[in-house]
């Protein structure tokens, strides 16, 4: 263990407790086994240091996670529980609000949880733990709402309205992954908000699928799908040095299909990427339709091979349209992220490559947890080069 995940003899501001809604579990346990593992090895590295008895600060703990859940009424109402003590702690709240896959039953009839059902246990569990937490901090990787994070005309400013919502609760920050446009944070600018990006995830998960790739201006390039994206795509261009292209999305904007105007078609910009590997970024997979149409455009213009990195495959439309590209050659991987809910035939197909968050996040919580800088954790650019510089001396990734 390195001393990335340690701290010397600082402090943490209060006891860790972590509340992991259902529909955050799997990611809640993953996340606690890491943080339990860091602060073992901190606590027998100061030890070792100073040879001396130290407080145990809590890091004998074992589990950081408390029991809570939101049980429902036969009405549909619920209400939040939590029956493991939280006093006094800096209490961490994991939320995803994507995980369509929750069930419950009004009045006889099964409802899938949406976003509005998983924000509401969320707001349940902060009040419950309110007058007893020394803090509450919220980790939601897909940020409530911040795909409708601005208004054109008259329509509710959802994202904004929720985060509001949320600093008047009193919690004490935000902790979100990639969001959809980060300036909506602008509406509580009083508020810890953090946003974190899976660059340095996806650069280890691209170059542990990819080992005889050639990370050079000849053989890769980064595309953004869209000016919203362009900001990712010029980070890791940058950081592994090669260039970059961009589409942006012609819109009908006489006609709204689904809640969106249609797209008419996706232009280019950018030098020929013909014979070269392209990496597409993304903070998003939703219907897949705008992703898949520049792949097409891309492998129309001759790229030898088209992978796309999105933090959340959301694959609302299903996985049939990417079995279709896949197996017509226009798309040859796909790497999400494991901060939403995936369904479990996802891992079965032959495109998909999962990047795992959890140590980041566990390196997160642990961090705020103990009050000190997190601005490496936010901008990872040396961990990046290092990487590939490692990569193109021929050290593979093998964990």
């Amino acid at each position: 263990m390195t001393n990335d995940y340690t701290f010397g003899n600082a402090l943490p501001v209060a006891p860790l407790r972590i509340a992991a809604l259902d529909s955050c579990k799997e990611l809640g346990n993953s996340v606690n086994d890491y943080i339990v593992q860091f602060r073992k090895n901190d606590y027998e590295q100061l030890m070792a240091e100073q040879n001396s008895t130290l407080s145990i600060r809590g890091y004998d703990c074992e589990n950081y996670l408390v029991d809570c859940t939101c049980p429902r009424f036969g009405s549909g109402e619920g209400k939040g529980v939590i029956n493991t003590s939280v006093r006094g702690s800096d209490l961490f709240v994991m939320v995803d609000v994507t995980n369509h896959s929750l069930t419950y039953n009004v009045c006889g009839n099964v409802n899938h949880m949406s976003p509005d059902d998983h924000f509401a246990d969320l707001k349940r569990i902060i009040s419950t733990a309110q007058p007893s937490a020394h803090r509450i901090n919220v980790i939601m990787p897909f940020l409530y709402e911040s795909r409708q994070h601005k208004k054109t005309k008259r329509e509710s400013l959802d994202c904004a309205y929720a985060l509001e919502e949320l600093a008047n609760m009193g919690i004490d920050s935000i902790t979100t992954f990639d969001a959809h446009d980060p300036r909506v944070q602008n509406a509580i600018p009083l508020f810890e908000f953090n946003n974190f990006m899976p660059t340095y995830q996806f650069v280890k998960a691209l170059f542990k699928s990819e080992p005889n790739l050639k990370i050079d201006k000849e053989n890769v390039m980064i595309i953004s799908p869209d000016e919203g994206a362009m900001s990712r795509a010029v980070y890791l261009a940058n950081n592994i040095g090669v260039d970059m292209g961009m589409f942006y999305k012609r819109r009908d904007y006489s006609r709204v299909i689904n809640g969106r105007n249609p797209i008419v078609a996706h232009e280019f910009l950018g030098s020929s990427v013909e014979g070269k590997t392209v990496i597409i970024v993304d903070d998003m997979i939703a219907s897949g339709e705008s992703m898949l149409d520049t792949c097409r455009e891309l492998k129309d213009r001759k790229a030898a091979r088209v992978i796309a990195l999105c933090t959340f495959g959301l694959f609302t439309n299903g996985f049939e349209k990417f079995d279709e590209f896949y197996n017509n050659g226009y798309i040859d991987r796909v790497i999400t992220t494991n901060l939403n809910y995936r369904p479990a035939e996802i891992f079965t197909k032959p495109w998909y490559l999962e990047a795992d968050m959890s140590k980041y996040l566990a390196a997160i919580i642990n961090t705020i947890n103990h009050d000190v800088s997190i601005s490496d954790l936010m901008t990872p650019t040396a961990k990046i080069q290092k990487s590939v510089r490692r990569f193109n001396e021929g050290i593979r990734v093998t964990d």
